[in-house]
């Protein structure tokens, strides 16, 4: 069987052509991590996902991008659980009260890196926050993130990482700390491990497709990032 697909450079517009029959309500498209999130209903999702997942993983290597297939209760789930989740880390570690740390999450700020970066006249443009508060934020983000570099460089230090691996370029201190937890402690270790161990496969086994997690995974690095990681790692190691 053919399957003729109707290109065009707009990258939605190829989703949704690559996973008719299926019916698409929403695409969300992450060109840094080179991932997708189609959103459907249910009486869709079995189209876009094929036999054995064969629809949508054929449809992922056509446009180069991972595809996630969500119904529209999934993905609703999704962004409220994202909205309480980081509500939580900034009444957690800004010491604020809810009403503010939802308000921060509703304007688009993500994590506590964001609002050091951020000048204080942009986050007192936000409606309910003056110039005093936002002042205040700045200065207690920037507490924060020097606390947890101090935190994170004694972890690494107790989970015995090299040095080789802690100055490797383009591994941040989260994926050092995580890494050291995986008992990945040097950079031949690192060397030594394949991009979906790094960043996780979808796997099948008795016609069942289940998802194996990465180490990773939860920094959403691409597949090149990854590849690119461990490949200069190996030339380090292994020249």
């Amino acid at each position: 069987k053919i399957d003729i697909v109707h290109w065009s450079e707009d990258v939605a517009a190829l989703v949704v052509s690559a996973l008719a029959p299926a019916e698409i309500q929403k695409v969300i498209i992450d060109d840094h991590s080179r991932r997708i999130e189609v959103i459907l209903n249910e009486e869709n999702l079995s189209k876009a996902i094929g036999r054995r997942g064969q629809n949508v993983r054929l449809a992922s290597k056509l446009i180069d991008f991972e595809i996630d297939i969500l119904t529209e209760k999934e993905e609703s789930e999704k962004r409220q659980i994202e909205f309480k989740d980081k509500t939580e880390i900034f009444i957690k570690n800004l010491e604020v009260d809810e009403t503010l740390g939802q308000l921060l999450v509703a304007e688009g700020f993500s994590s506590i890196e964001e609002i050091d970066k951020s000048k204080p006249e942009e986050i007192s443009k936000i409606e309910g926050i003056d110039e005093n508060t936002s002042k205040e934020l700045k200065e207690r983000a920037n507490e924060y993130l020097i606390k947890e570099k101090e935190n994170i460089e004694k972890k690494l230090k107790d989970l015995g990482v090299d040095d080789n691996l802690i100055n490797y370029k383009g591994l941040t201190p989260g994926m050092l700390l995580t890494l050291g937890e995986k008992k990945i402690t040097t950079l031949k270790d690192f060397a030594e491990l394949s991009t979906d161990e790094l960043i996780g496969v979808y796997d099948e086994k008795k016609g069942v497709k289940f998802k194996v997690e990465g180490y990773l995974e939860e920094f959403a690095l691409t597949k090149n990032e990854a590849d690119d990681l461990i490949i200069n790692a190996r030339n380090i190691v292994f020249k």
